[in-house]
Formats: C-alpha cells, sequence, structure tokens
C-alpha cells in the first residue's frame, strides 16, 4: 500500500461527516463497482492480517545455546576432547547440553502463534453493496470505499464508518475491555479526535467487533493491517520479548562462576610451570578444575525443576507455555489485571431489584406475580435455545435470567401470552415496547428502558398489587434508589406497563408509551468474582499489588475495583482514565505512576505503557488478560497470563500461562508455586555450588601442596550422576511455611541472595576441608592391609597407599555431599524443625546416589573404570564420620545465624 494512502486510512473518520468520508474515499452509499473493487484489491491487497516471522524449529534449538554457562561447558568439551584421552567427559557434558536445548524446543514450539490466531479471527464472509446491488463477498477481499451492511449476529469484517444505525449494539469487549454492548449511531462526533478513545466513537464499527442487536451501514475506512486490531498485530509482531529473572540470574551465575574459574585456573596454570609441571598436564588440570567450578548439571537440573513445576502447576490449571514463566510469578512485585472476565465474570448479572418501595437483593425470593419480573422478561429479545442457552443481548438476557432463577417459566409464559406488536428500542427515547395479547382478550403493553425517560411517561404506580396515583415523593424515591443503584456502577433499567382493549392502531411512541404504571427498577452489573476478593487479599499479603485495567467506565471500574479491595472505597485519586493519562508526559507518569490502581477507559497502547512504567521502576510485573486488545501488554509484560475459556487464541498466543479455569486466585496458587520453585532452585544451587566449591578447593589447594586428589572422571560421576537426583529432588521439596507472608524479591534479587551466598562459601570451605583432611590422614596413616604383603617395592606401595587415600577421597566427597543434602533443605532453619523425612522423593534420590557412588568402589570392574581400590571396614569408618560431620557443623552455624539475628 502507498505511503499515501496508508495516511489517508490513518484518519479520524469519527469527526468528520457522513458526505466528507464518502468523499474521500472515493465510493457513494450505491457502493463501488466490481471493477474498482479489483483494482483496489490489487492496491490495497487482501483485508487480512500480515502473518510474523517464523522460526524453525533448527533456529530455535540453536538458540538454546545462547547461554553463557552452556558456551563455557562446550568450550570446556571441546578442550577436553583435543587435548585429553578421557573422551567420556566431553561426551557427557555435550550429552547434558543437547538435553536442556531439547527440552527448551518442546515447551516453547508454539511462542510464535500469536499473529496466526489473530489471522483467523476474520469473518469468512461478508455483505456488501457494490454497483446498488447486495451481495456476500469474502471479507478478505473488502476494500477500503466498500458499503458493508450489518446485521444482528454479524462478525465485524473490517474498520466502518457507519452510515446508516438502526438500534445497532456492537459487543467490542475483546477490543476495548468493556462488556456491555456499545449502542452506535451514525452522525458525527463534536469532540477532538485526541479526546475520543475507542469505547466512545460511537459512530465507528471495528474489525472482529461483534453485532448484538439492530442492523447498520457503514463504509470500509480501514481493512487489513490499518485496521485498529491489524495495529494490534503490529505492536505485538514489534514487542521484544523479556528476558526471565530467571534467565537474568542463570546468566549472571554463568559469568560469575566463569570468571571466578578463568582467575584460578590462570593461578593454578602459573604456579604448575613454575614448579616445572608439563604444560598439556597442567591444562588438563586446568580443565578438571572448569569440570569441577561448573555445576554441568545445573541447567538441565533447572528445567527439570521448572518442568516438574509445571505439572503440578496444570493439575491447579494453571497451563504454563514457557518453563521460566514458573519462575518469573514468584518475584512478581505488580500484577496488572484486565477486569472484564477475568476479576469479573463478563456476565451482566441482575445485582437489585426496586419494587413496591423496596430495595433488594437478588438473591432474595421474588413473587412470580411480580410485574417487574414480568415485564423485565416479556420486553426482551432473548431467545431461550433448546439445551436452556440464552442468546441475545447481555443486559437481556441477565434479565431473562434473572426470571428464571425465580422460578419465572419465560417460555410458557410468553407463549401463554404472545407478543404480536412492538417498537423497538432506539437510543433516542432509550426505550422498548412489546405488546402482548393476555387470555382475557386484553393487551398488556410492556415497557422497559432508561429510569428518567420512563417516568415521565408514568401516571400510575403499582405497590403490592394495588395501583395509584403516582406522587413527586414517589418519583423523588424512585430516582433517590436510581441514583444510589449507578453510584455502585450497576446499570439501571426501569419497567412499567398499562393495559389496552385493543392492539394499538399506531405503533408509535407518543400513542402507545403514555400513562404508563410504574412497576420497578432493576440494576445489574457484570459483578466480580466470589473467589477473586480473597486472591486480592491474599496478594497484598504477599506484598504483590493488583493493578486494574479496563475499558469499562470510571465509576464502573472504581466500584469494582473498591469491592474486590483493590482500593478504599471513596478513593477517587487512585483511579485514572485513558484521556487523562494522555494528557501525562512519561516523565510526569513514571513519577505518579504508584499513586494509580485503576486505569478506567484504556486502549491496547495504554496498556503496554502502564505495563513498561512500571518494569522501569524496577518491578517484575504479570499482566492478566483474555482480549484481543490486552495481546501487546501481555507480550510487553514479565509474564503475561491468558485466559483458557473466555480468552482469544490472540492473548493466549502471548500470553506465558494461561488459566484453564479464568479464575484470578489461580494466579495467586501459582505464585506461591514460583516462590516455591524459586527457593528450590536456590536450595539447589546451594547445593550443587557448595559442593563444587568443595571440589575446586580441593584440586587447587593439593595442586599447591603437589597432591594428586581427584581424577576427573571422579568429578564428572559426582557432578552429573550422584549430585544428579539429590539436587532434583531438592527441587520438589515442599514449600516453607512463610513462603506466600515475604515481600516479593524484585528483579535485583539472585541466586544468592538471602544468605545463599555465605552459605555457599562455608559449607564449601568446610566441605573441601574434610576431603583434604581424609586424604592427608589416609596417606600418612596408611591403614591397608596389604601394606604389609612381603615384597612391595616403594613405588608399589606408594601407588596402594595413593590408591586408597584417593578412594577415600572420593567416598568422602560423594558421601559428604549427599548427606549435606540434608542441611540445605533451610538455608537457616534447623532441618530437625523441617523435617528429615517428609520428602519421600528426596529420601529415595540419597538412597539411589548412595548406592551408585558404593557401586564405583566395591563392584569389581567399576573400581578399575574408576581408578579407586577396595577400601577396609576401618577405612570406611573414617570417611563416614568425616562425611557425617558436616551436619552437626552446620547446624551449629544456623544456630548462631538465628541467635545472633543474621539469619
Amino acid at each position: 500500500m502507498s505511503e499515501q494512502r496508508r495516511v489517508q486510512l490513518s484518519e479520524a473518520f469519527y469527526t468528520q461527516s457522513e458526505e466528507i468520508v464518502l468523499e474521500k474515499m472515493t465510493t457513494s452509499v450505491d457502493g463501488l463497482s466490481e471493477e474498482e473493487a479489483r483494482k483496489r484489491l490489487t492496491e490495497y491487497g487482501k483485508n487480512a492480517l500480515e502473518e510474523g516471522k517464523k522460526k524453525s524449529i533448527f533456529v530455535k534449538f540453536l538458540e538454546q545455546f545462547k547461554d553463557f554457562m552452556i558456551i563455557v561447558l562446550l568450550a570446556a568439551a571441546v578442550i577436553s576432547a583435543l587435548f585429553s584421552h578421557e573422551i567420556v567427559d566431553s561426551v557427557i557434558i555435550l550429552l547434558v547440553v543437547v538435553l536442556n536445548a531439547v527440552f527448551g524446543v518442546v515447551q516453547e514450539a508454539k511462542a510464535e502463534e500469536a499473529i496466526e490466531a489473530l489471522k483467523e479471527m476474520s469473518s469468512p464472509n461478508a455483505n456488501v453493496r457494490r454497483d446498488g446491488h447486495a451481495l456476500s463477498v469474502k471479507s478478505d477481499e473488502l476494500v477500503p470505499g466498500d458499503i458493508v451492511l450489518l446485521d444482528a449476529g454479524d462478525v465485524v469484517p473490517a474498520d466502518l464508518r457507519l452510515l446508516e444505525a438502526a438500534s445497532l449494539k456492537i459487543e467490542e469487549a475483546a477490543l476495548t475491555g468493556e462488556s456491555v454492548p456499545v449502542e452506535k449511531k451514525a452522525g458525527t462526533l463534536e469532540q477532538s479526535a485526541q479526546e475520543i478513545g475507542i469505547g466512545d466513537r460511537l459512530n465507528m464499527a471495528y474489525s472482529n467487533s461483534n453485532v448484538t442487536y439492530g442492523r447498520g451501514v457503514g463504509v470500509v475506512v480501514g481493512t487489513g493491517m490499518n485496521t485498529e486490531v491489524g495495529k494490534i498485530a503490529g505492536m505485538l509482531a514489534g514487542e521484544k520479548e523479556q528476558e526471565t529473572p530467571l534467565k537474568q540470574n542463570l546468566n549472571q551465575l554463568g559469568k560469575v562462576l566463569t570468571v571466578a574459574i578463568l582467575i584460578i585456573a590462570v593461578i593454578m596454570f602459573a604456579v604448575g610451570l613454575a614448579n616445572g609441571r608439563d604444560w598439556v598436564d597442567m591444562l588438563l588440570t586446568s580443565i578438571s578444575l572448569a569440570v569441577a567450578a561448573i555445576p554441568e548439571g545445573l541447567p538441565a537440573i533447572v528445567t527439570i525443576i521448572l518442568a516438574l513445576g509445571t505439572q503440578k502447576m496444570a493439575k491447579k490449571n494453571a497451563i504454563v507455555r514457557k518453563l521460566p514463566a514458573v519462575e518469573t510469578l514468584g518475584s512478581t512485585d505488580i500484577i496488572c489485571s484486565d477486569k472484564t472476565g477475568t476479576l469479573t465474570l463478563n456476565q451482566m448479572t441482575v445485582e437489585v431489584l426496586y419494587a413496591n418501595n423496596y430495595l433488594a437483593p437478588a438473591s432474595q425470593a421474588v413473587s412470580s406475580d411480580n410485574m417487574a419480573l414480568k415485564i423485565m422478561t416479556f420486553a426482551n429479545d432473548t431467545k431461550i435455545s433448546q439445551d436452556g442457552t440464552l442468546i441475545g443481548d447481555p443486559t437481556e438476557t441477565a434479565l431473562v435470567q434473572f426470571g428464571l432463577d425465580h422460578s419465572f417459566n419465560v417460555t410458557e409464559k410468553v407463549m401463554a401470552e404472545p407478543r404480536v406488536a412492538e417498537i423497538p428500542f432506539d437510543s433516542d427515547r432509550k426505550l422498548m415496547t412489546t405488546v402482548h395479547q393476555l387470555e382475557n382478550g386484553k393487551y398488556l403493553i410492556a415497557v422497559k428502558g432508561a429510569p428518567d425517560e420512563l417516568l415521565k411517561r408514568c401516571s400510575q404506580i403499582e405497590i403490592n398489587g394495588q395501583t395509584a396515583v403516582i406522587s413527586e415523593n414517589d418519583r423523588k424515591e424512585i430516582l433517590l434508589n436510581n441514583t444510589k443503584m449507578a453510584k455502585q456502577a450497576l446499570r439501571v433499567l426501569g419497567m412499567a406497563y398499562n393495559y389496552a382493549d385493543t392492539v394499538p392502531s399506531e405503533m408509535t411512541s407518543e400513542s402507545v408509551e403514555k400513562d404508563l404504571i410504574f412497576a420497578g427498577l432493576v440494576g445489574m452489573i457484570d459483578p466480580e468474582r466470589k473467589e477473586a476478593a480473597a486472591a486480592v487479599k491474599v496478594a497484598k499479603e504477599a506484598g504483590i499489588r493488583p493493578i486494574m485495567i479496563t475499558g469499562d467506565h470510571r465509576e464502573t471500574a472504581e466500584a469494582i475495583a473498591a469491592r474486590l479491595g483493590i482500593i478504599k472505597e471513596g478513593d477517587d485519586a487512585a483511579v485514572i482514565t485513558g484521556a487523562e493519562l494522555n494528557n501525562l508526559s512519561d516523565e510526569v507518569f513514571a513519577s505518579t505512576v504508584g499513586k494509580y490502581s485503576v486505569y478506567a477507559r484504556v486502549s491496547p497502547e495504554h496498556k503496554v505503557r502502564i505495563v513498561k512504567a512500571w518494569q522501569n521502576e524496577g518491578k517484575v510485573v504479570a499482566m492478566t488478560g483474555d482480549g484481543v486488545n490486552d495481546a501487546p501488554a501481555l507480550k510487553a509484560a514479565d509474564i503475561g497470563i491468558g485466559m483458557g475459556i473466555t480468552g482469544t487464541e490472540v492473548s493466549k498466543g502471548a500470553s506465558d500461562m494461561v488459566l484453564a479455569d479464568d479464575n484470578f486466585s489461580t494466579i495467586i496458587v501459582a505464585v506461591e508455586e514460583g516462590r516455591k520453585v524459586f527457593s528450590n532452585i536456590q536450595k539447589t544451587i546451594q547445593y550443587l555450588l557448595s559442593a563444587n566449591l568443595a571440589e575446586v578447593l580441593t584440586l587447587f589447594i593439593a595442586t599447591m601442596l603437589n597432591w594428586d586428589t581427584l581424577l576427573p572422571v571422579h568429578l564428572l560421576w559426582i557432578n552429573l550422576v550422584t549430585d544428579t537426583f539429590p539436587a532434583i529432588a531438592l527441587g520438589v521439596e515442599p514449600a516453607e511455611s512463610d513462603v506466600m507472608k515475604q515481600v516479593p524479591r524484585g528483579k535485583n534479587s539472585n541466586f544468592f541472595s538471602g544468605g545463599v551466598l555465605s552459605s555457599v562459601i562455608y559449607q564449601g570451605v568446610l566441605q573441601g576441608g574434610l576431603i583434604l583432611f581424609v586424604y592427608h590422614l589416609a596417606i600418612t596413616n596408611p591403614a591397608h592391609t596389604a601394606i604389609n604383603m612381603p615384597n612391595l617395592s616403594a613405588q608399589a606401595l606408594y601407588d596402594l597407599q595413593h590408591g586408597d587415600a584417593l578412594t577415600m577421597a572420593f567416598a568422602t566427597l560423594g558421601l559428604i555431599q549427599l548427606l549435606h543434602a540434608f542441611n540445605v533443605k533451610s538455608i537457616h532453619e534447623s532441618i530437625f524443625t523441617v523435617g528429615l523425612f517428609k520428602n519421600k522423593t528426596f529420601n529415595w534420590a540419597l538412597l539411589i546416589s548412595a548406592l551408585l557412588l558404593t557401586a564405583t568402589i566395591v563392584v569389581p570392574g567399576f573400581n578399575d573404570l574408576f581408578r579407586v581400590t577396595t577400601l577396609d571396614p576401618y577405612q570406611w569408618m573414617i570417611v563416614v564420620l568425616a562425611s557425617v560431620s558436616i551436619i552437626p557443623i552446620v547446624e551449629i552455624v544456623k544456630l548462631v545465624q538465628r541467635r545472633t539475628g543474621k539469619a
């Protein structure tokens, strides 16, 4: 499309008259000619959304190797393969890396489906007027200037400027977030273009919205990517994926480890060369150090922990599309929630009924002969399907549902007193009237509509079955209750009636809607979910701030937010509209964003701006939503949460997590799981890094002392096999009791926060010291019975002593790490408080790991492969005592920390 055309089609047509719009679109009310339509189709292209660029599975697989720690591991594997004969080391490292990449690809296979889902939302056909004749064409063949005919049940096929609107109502919830259908009208809007949000453009109909009532005619002013939905698609395609806190923390961890490894390796290499050691030998020793320092299995173990978390969350109706989203939830500071369908039911519901001078809640019993109940269901176009589903305008279906809930058999009553005439609703008089034939031969005139307009036409009032002349006090009382309900953000309708001997000869407002008998008022709202208020309370206790973002009016948003506990009742300063937000510069908004908890009448651009404003404050932001309009913000947020039932495929495709039950409280359950997952990953990292630090110190100090303590095969077996099961088991530890009483850790925290770093250091030093002590004791006090064997040379005797010492160091390294896993169940709490054997998975993991460790020493054939010897009971006793000592020592340190307040 030419740039000139693009500019033209982006004009604010809602502020221009029909004549000017038709002139600018070079068309008429009779529509385009077929020839002109074909010409424009070539010029503008199809009325379809552009597909986003898709990544192949191979590219997604390669992207998994961008992680800094993975790159270091690959480098270590290559160097080890080039200079060492221990090819098995390299193979194991590569296997772990590849498996980790496969996990990532499988989880993110559907991450780029949002644009495709937008495309498939298009209406397959559209009714247009061309050459003065009505015909049906494929919606993707519509062009700017086409005249489109709309009827109830249609999906609007393109952006239209309305030329005619007869009782036309269009439901735009997926685009604006407002649950009530908008009454449309032709004509020119007088306000400036900047002041009119999408929800207030009453003379426009937007692509992919639904016609719920009436009919209309409009001229196409935007197709494809130039529609409002197309603009959202463009925003979605251009929005960069946010790097999750988990990814940031893992990258940071990888960099810290790499720097430490390089420094230590360089020092070791230099010292070795200075002592006359062969450079290749020292290079391989440095590689061994790298293998010891880098937790090779960490990426895979973290992936497994996250995968287990996703399975647990799926059972609680939270479907995770991207693994890191599990952990990200745990760091959430802000939850920006769409109102309609997320905090509310997205279902208009009667809340109160005012009849017989009494305001009663909807739950209170209503007599089946109550005239207000009868009128609201008679003056109503709702259709009831065979399976009982109500079809029609949400407001009208709410009234019928209210009747059904109070044992008023609508179908049976209407069949007994059928409709014989009507005056349809229109936005000028704001009333709807139906005429019904009664069994006594008379006719009932049923009228419902705006209370102020209805009262003008009432001369009587019914109270407890008796009619009387309506007094000024009656009118004041009615209007007082109307105002009371309106302040609670209820949508209020009035009901009135009259009787006639014959069907009115002229079905006009003047002749029919007069001398009416007032029957009552009904107040409706899209109510909050019952569990949402409790979820908001829990979120606040967890230090998470809920933010409501909606396309609804300010009064409605404020009332719902107060009922949910998001804001205090009457806290008007915490509410801001999209129009008011437009008047704030980014700088001013950044300084005041903390003031607002409710955003009303907002557009998709506003939602993204709100999310980013909080992100710029250093907050981790979650965004929930179910509509097309939510997709860009869902993608921009640190974690996007879509709705599984009411959500569009667009919002699901842009989300990191989908709620299968559309239940806001499920988010809080997921947050708790996310916090538990992060805590368990911390425990796993503490366990692995303290163990690896012990290995590094053992190798480093032994090299400095010219000792030969551990071989690369020992380190790999411990890191990739023996440590793996306990590390995974720590990932399924139950959540600690106060996990939802803690404040969110936020973006600035990392895996070393909360005392983890200091624990890693002192516990690593402690383990390393115990291993070196056992090795030194074994060398200086040999205990193997073979020492007394005659005819052994000095070298053979040393080899035997060294073999025993090496084996004892290896056994101590493995066993001390297994026992240390008990210490890691809690960073500061005693293991006797947390519970030694509550986690059955943990118990089995330690048992299996202990068997694998023992097998390398006692099973014939394995000891040759691992270059170890068979130990006698005395040597095993030393190994066990040294290893067990890690538990009481750490318990004493924890006790001191708790007593001194450092825990």
